[in-house]
């Protein structure tokens, strides 16, 4: 539970609009508690109209299909994983259980009474919120509309009929926030879309006392408790995603016209305030781009199919953050891993192992078509055939598309420099979006450094949100992403697991990206001030060159240089040179497995728990793991590991190439290795949303002064 220190930065972090909408949503669930809301009369013969044209179920690949249907089976035999927890009770989920920890949250409490932030108390909440989304019925629900197999209906039939039973209005967890609501409302949509023809559809749903009730409460909730003020980043948009998407499918309310209108003029303007003009989400957190493209596609589509009149500053907003995604992904197209990443989705109708991003780009060049400078998309997911074939024209965008691949987004101060197989992010832009920043991290300055899509200079992600705040804290910390850390602090200061109460101001000097030759970049920022940290960045062919300086007349005290390595480079440390080592994928097959990229990632197929105990302490015998940081057994100096000097491991198929890098690193410093450590966390990496891995991480500490790094690609 959160003190009043909490409640008191977070509230200053509001200003008086935002406090006196608080109050007014205060004063609507003390109403909701003494009574509930009463929903209008249900028209007597309902009808869903909103189904999918003739003949687009046959436009979907047979590798979508085979894909899609794996991870139904899985699905029908009770098995499915979230957050690295597999769970093998999905043949009638506990709706309130919590898997990781065994708790329950309370089922017959007040919404707004359940302390859904204790883990003491309710346990991980996104543990149980995710499966409540309902994405997993969207999957059973697409492999009967591909297979005609009656087993998938019945069973997503069975899921919602005791969901409904079960969590009835404002009672429970699922009622509290609305991002969760929204989410649920689109998935119902698409549920009882892909359902059509099954004989028990109509009874299910429009026929369905018990979901008319649902479906009314879940509408009324968000066009009455929509997030506001500083909370209005990804939130808002799930929230009038869904109920745009509700109001216009299920439009069958005395209040439906009335949600569809307020629902689609807000999601307007909200997508516009949460996107750069650049076209990148303004939360500077990638995962959340593809969740709100994800999201505005799913709603805008809806829309456009039922008649509603969707604004051409909607779809201009949609084809930009198509074109960005396009111009920021790696030659595997995986996205940079800024900021947060909670492996959220906006709908899912595919198999666990399509690739997340190719969809995106695939229904972006359906519906807006590509660009020469474009990478290659496979192009055969279930979704993207699904989507287009609703629309009812071809959307209108105003925006001039780029005539060449963008490599330095000016307003979300990010730049791609770009050498063959090298592909290297630099981190220039603001500390995150609104006053509280929730989803940024301290690292301004950071680099990522990818060769063929294999992360070398890793940023090691997010892990958690709830329950944990020491890894939390490590995750978010300026120490656990390639940059410079002084004083022992934070460039930017942290009120809370997702508020910051100072920004550092970062500020881009000066960007060159030829289309061939040597790139530069550099930036600065002001997080210790009165001292200034300026890096400067130049990647000429296989050489990266980075230099730190720390400007100003007074020492701001000790510093620490890190450098994350991803989870498949074996590194030895020799003194300053460090000599790194990892398999190439082969050609044509992902660079890593493991990068939580799938479509269908909250429901996987197989596996385990990767954050076991075992998996959590188990190191390599040449690596020291769980040593304190700067220990001699995790240390890095020469003949400290006489019986073999490398450190960390290799991870995946060996059917590949071995690819190696030479590192040069600051003689001025004294260097550390440190992989696995947990008091305090060091040397970690998180591929996705709950599950980390020990991986290896460098740490010079020192005085700062000119520091100079060079890294060489053979």
């Amino acid at each position: 539970m959160m003190g009043p220190g909490w409640y008191l930065r977070r509230l200053s972090r509001m200003g008086p609009a935002e406090v006196a909408g608080r109050a007014r949503h205060a004063v609507v669930q003390r109403q909701w508690r003494s009574a509930l809301p009463t929903p209008p009369d249900w028209p007597s013969h309902p009808r869903f109209t909103a189904t999918l044209p003739a003949g687009v179920l046959g436009k979907v690949s047979g590798e979508a299909v085979k894909r899609l249907l794996a991870t139904a089976d899985e699905l029908m035999a009770g098995r499915a994983e979230y957050f690295g927890v597999e769970r093998t009770d999905f043949e009638a989920p506990d709706w309130f259980l919590d898997p990781k920890t065994g708790r329950r949250a309370p089922s017959d409490v007040y919404a707004f009474d359940v302390p859904y932030r204790s883990e003491d108390t309710v346990g991980d909440i996104k543990q149980i919120w995710e499966p409540s989304r309902h994405q997993h019925l969207t999957v059973l629900a697409a492999a009967y509309a591909l297979t005609g197999s009656s087993a998938y209906a019945a069973r997503a039939a069975e899921h919602l009929r005791s969901w409904w039973a079960a969590n009835p209005p404002l009672r429970g967890p699922h009622w509290v926030s609305g991002i969760e609501l929204g989410i649920r409302l689109l998935s119902w949509v698409w549920t009882r879309r892909l359902l059509d023809g099954w004989p028990g559809a109509a009874e299910l749903f429009e026929q369905n006392p018990d979901f008319q009730l649902q479906l009314w409460h879940h509408q009324n909730w968000l066009a009455t408790l929509r997030s506001h003020g500083s909370s209005a980043n990804n939130h808002v948009i799930a929230e009038d995603a869904g109920l745009l998407a509700a109001a216009c499918a299920f439009g069958w309310f005395p209040e439906s016209a009335g949600w569809r209108a307020a629902a689609m003029r807000s999601l307007d303007v909200q997508l516009g305030r949460n996107t750069f003009p650049s076209g990148l989400n303004a939360e500077l957190a990638s995962e959340y781009h593809g969740l709100v493209l994800e999201l505005g596609l799913a709603a805008a589509i809806e829309a456009d199919a039922a008649g509603t009149p969707v604004p051409a500053s909607t779809w201009d907003v949609l084809l930009r953050m198509t074109d960005t995604l396009a111009s920021i992904v790696d030659n595997r197209l995986r996205p940079p891993r800024q900021g947060d990443a909670d492996d959220g989705f906006g709908l899912i109708v595919d198999g666990a192992s399509t690739d997340r991003w190719a969809s995106l780009l695939g229904s972006g060049e359906a519906l807006f078509g590509r660009l020469d400078w474009w990478p290659p998309t496979p192009g055969d997911d279930v979704r993207t055939p699904l989507l287009a074939s609703l629309v009812s024209r071809t959307p209108r965008a105003s925006g001039v598309r780029p005539g060449r691949r963008p490599a330095h987004l000016r307003d979300a101060g990010m730049t791609i420099l770009r050498s063959g197989p090298l592909w290297v992010r630099c981190d220039g832009g603001p500390h995150g979006f609104l006053s509280i920043a929730a989803h940024a991290h301290a690292d301004a300055l950071s680099l990522e450094v990818r060769h063929d899509g294999v992360d070398v200079l890793a940023d090691p992600g997010t892990f958690c949100y709830h329950g944990e705040p020491q890894w939390r804290s490590y995750f978010r910390s300026t120490l656990g992403h390639n940059t410079l850390e002084l004083a022992g602090r934070d460039q930017s200061i942290s009120g809370g697991p997702f508020l910051w109460t100072r920004h550092a101001v970062t500020k881009v000097l000066e960007v060159h990206t030829p289309e061939s030759g040597p790139a530069r970049w550099s930036a600065a920022h002001d997080g210790y001030a009165p001292a200034v940290h300026r890096r400067t960045v130049e990647l000429d062919g296989d050489v990266l060159k980075i230099v730190d300086e720390v400007l100003g007349e007074r020492s701001p005290g000790a510093a620490r240089l890190a450098f994350h390595f991803g989870p498949s480079v074996t590194v030895m440390l020799d003194g300053t040179t460090a000599r790194l080592r990892w398999t190439a994928a082969p050609d044509g097959a992902d660079s890593f497995a493991g990068e939580g990229r799938s479509a269908g990632s909250p429901v996987v197929r197989g596996g385990r728990a990767a954050d076991s105990a075992a998996a959590e302490g188990r190191t390599s015998s040449l690596t020291g793991g769980g040593n304190k940081p700067g220990s001699a057994a995790a240390g890095g100096r020469a003949g400290s590991q006489a019986a073999d000097p490398l450190v960390g491991r290799v991870s995946g198929s060996l059917a590949g190439v071995v690819r190696t890098a030479v590192m040069e690193l600051p003689a001025g410093l004294s260097w550390t290795v440190h992989r696995g450590a947990a008091e305090p966390p060091l040397g970690w990496y998180s591929a996705g949303f709950g599950r980390k891995e020990p991986a290896t991480t460098l740490v010079g500490s020192g005085s700062p002064g000119h520091l100079t790094t060079l890294l060489r690609f053979s």
